[in-house]
């Protein structure tokens, strides 16, 4: 009895302050969850007047059977998937070895090289040399400009070298001291120790690439290389293809397109969030 006093008397007491904390962080998880709830509501609804409901008064799959069924989108879609795994993979090589160039603290050059890579991410060239660039590059009407224009990303290196340098030097100490190259210990001790910081960067890397819609207009004329997110604009709010031939509603039709253009990270997502979790916290924690 005493025992169970003992630990009773030992439970945290609820405080204001809890109570106050559950609230705001209610409030926010409402302001996020509602806006998305009510996109997924309306595409699912068939009336196309504007109205909040938390479930659809006319329910139906009109909308994603548009899109999904539209044979126009099958090659953009194809597009877009194989631009976002590619330039992952491609921003991914190239972040992880630039961040593991600036934590070689003995190379010549290091701090300059860090700082002009710094500078890049406060003043760039602008949109015209930007163009002159890809052009002169060949990459005028190719979807592969998605990979190269994203795959650097000046932030993403920093990051990576955070997380690198919080990996205990005593392990580039031993494995140099069993003759491992430096590429060798990238590959076997830094690689596997850094999932977390791969699969977080990587994400960002495959939404970016993903959802880049604005290179597609600026660059890209020919048809057969523009990506899903391009394609589903056009086909929505510019008239490529008229809603008005479809039996939906305008509304359905732009929440669907919404929804579509999310889905694969939302199913993607549960599959990295432990892996996501971890690396919020990149470089957060050294030795």
């Amino acid at each position: 009895m005493a025992k169970t006093k003992a630990v009773s008397g030992k439970r945290k007491k609820f405080s204001l302050f809890d109570a106050i904390n559950y609230i705001v962080f209610i409030i926010i998880t409402l302001i996020i969850l509602v806006p998305i709830w009510k996109v997924v509501v309306d595409s699912l609804n068939a009336v196309g007047v504007y109205q909040f409901r938390l479930w659809p008064s006319q329910f139906t799959l009109d909308g994603y059977r548009v899109i999904f069924g539209e044979q126009g989108l099958f090659r953009p879609l194809i597009n877009s998937f194989v631009t976002t795994i590619v330039g992952t993979l491609f921003g991914l090589i190239l972040c992880t070895l630039g961040g593991y160039v600036l934590i070689q603290f003995d190379m010549p050059g290091r701090n300059l090289m860090a700082y002009f890579l710094l500078f890049t991410m406060i003043f760039s060239g602008g949109m015209i040399p930007e163009y002159l660039v890809m052009r002169r590059l060949g990459l005028l009407n190719s979807m592969w400009i998605l990979v190269i224009k994203h795959g650097i990303n000046v932030s993403n290196i920093v990051l990576m070298r955070n997380f690198f340098e919080g990996i205990p030097g005593s392990l580039f100490e031993a494995a140099k001291i069993d003759g491992c190259s430096p590429m060798r210990i990238f590959l076997k001790i830094v690689l596997p120790l850094s999932k977390a910081a791969l699969a977080s960067i990587g994400l960002m890397f495959a939404v970016g690439v993903w959802n880049d819609y604005s290179t597609v207009q600026i660059y890209i004329t020919d048809p057969n290389q523009v990506n899903f997110q391009y394609k589903l604009r056009v086909m929505i709010m510019d008239g490529d293809t008229p809603p008005t031939q479809y039996p939906v509603s305008q509304t359905t039709l732009y929440n669907a397109g919404i929804i579509a253009a999310i889905l694969p990270f939302l199913i993607l997502y549960p599959f990295l969030q432990k892996y996501f979790v971890k690396g919020v916290n990149i470089g957060a924690v050294k030795e």
